[in-house]
């Protein structure tokens, strides 16, 4: 090993889901919304005066926030924007988790958090979710440096009642908490009027998923205005220029289309909840879902050879090879035509098994 070599930080990275140009291939494997963003985020981009490409975009991303604190009903100065949820989050890691008390989240939930614990050297302790994959909020009663709660979580899916996020956040008053509510809008309430009553909570959304904008990479944060300032300090002294002018333009056009956003929402939860039954029938069992997938096991076929029988038609779910998730599918919410082109091959496919069998 050279020198330079034993000062090289190293990290195990997060593994993000498979990507694909090729076409023919339904993509049920990173939560994507199946249909387009609102029709003014194009017009936008069609419209958008080329020559701003030259200058750098606005740092403070004002016309982005200004919007989202009307939508949301807060103060600009309780809003941070960053490149996806997973730059805002990472910022709030970076942020507030310094001392030398560990953080605690799920041993089940987004596998970014123990990754971001690794590359700022945070220590951290996993808390076991229930034989029902719930969280057990006494859990995060004690002392710590730090709570994240993913709600609705992932890849579970399943939604905790916002009473319970209320508890874990008056039981930790001496630390920050940061709610992660990528798949909100396809449950119930979200906890963002809680930021009103408690200035350590942090909510962090993004535009990824409800949204359907995952390629134009928008994140936000709604908090105290504590909270924020210190999310923008961090910010500003690591990157001043987050979001291009485009996203910060199409960005706005998704918020002010309510109506849309609403429709969009809704078909996805209605295909959601057609697709559970077809699942039921199927000889699937899942956790009740909250987000825009299903979390799946099938009663006699191995999680790992349904995803390798699917990715070889050309079908992509996700499949994580952990403890006690292991037999489990995440399959994201698509159009019902790749839904039904879905269905189709597992039932072709549980049949031939249940011949042999």
């Amino acid at each position: 090993m050279r020198a330079w070599e034993k000062y090289i930080r190293r990290v195990k990275p997060y593994v993000p889901g498979e990507q694909t140009k090729d076409k023919s291939v339904i993509k049920l494997n990173t939560n994507e919304n199946p249909f387009p963003p609102a029709p003014g985020v194009l017009e936008a981009l069609k419209n958008m005066d080329a020559d701003n490409l030259r200058m750098y975009p606005d740092p403070s991303i004002g016309l982005l926030v200004e919007e989202l604190a009307k939508f949301y009903g807060v103060d600009k100065e309780e809003v941070f924007v960053g490149v996806g949820s997973d730059d805002v989050l990472a910022m709030a890691f970076m942020t507030f988790f310094n001392s030398e008390k560990p953080i605690l989240f799920p041993d089940i939930t987004y596998t970014f958090y123990p990754v971001w614990c690794d590359l700022y050297r945070i220590p951290y302790e996993t808390q076991a979710v229930d034989s029902h994959f719930r969280i057990v909020k006494e859990d995060y009663y004690k002392d710590n440096g730090g709570v994240v709660i993913a709600n609705p979580n992932a890849p579970t899916s399943i939604y905790e009642d916002i009473s319970t996020i209320e508890d874990i956040v008056i039981h930790n008053p001496d630390s920050v908490v940061i709610v992660d509510e990528a798949y909100i809008d396809f449950a119930k309430e979200s906890a963002i009027p809680l930021t009103k009553k408690y200035d350590n909570l942090l909510v962090v959304q993004t535009f990824s998923k409800s949204r359907a904008m995952a390629g134009m990479r928008i994140g936000f944060a709604i908090g105290s205005k504590r909270l924020i300032k210190a999310l923008n300090d961090v910010k500003y002294s690591f990157n001043s220029y987050t979001l291009s002018q485009a996203a910060i333009l199409a960005g706005v056009e998704a918020v002010k289309d309510g109506d849309y956003f609403r429709d969009s929402i809704e078909k996805v939860i209605k295909i959601r909840e057609d697709a559970a039954e077809k699942f039921k029938e199927l000889g699937f069992s899942f956790p009740k879902s909250s987000t825009n997938f299903l979390f799946v096991t099938h009663e006699f076929i191995p999680a790992k050879e349904l995803f390798n029988a699917l990715r070889e038609n050309k079908i992509l779910v996700r499949y994580f090879d952990l403890p006690r998730i292991n037999n489990y599918l995440r399959i994201s919410i698509g159009t019902k035509e790749q839904m039904d082109i879905l269905f189709g091959f597992l039932r072709k496919y549980i049949n031939k098994k249940k011949n042999i069998k």
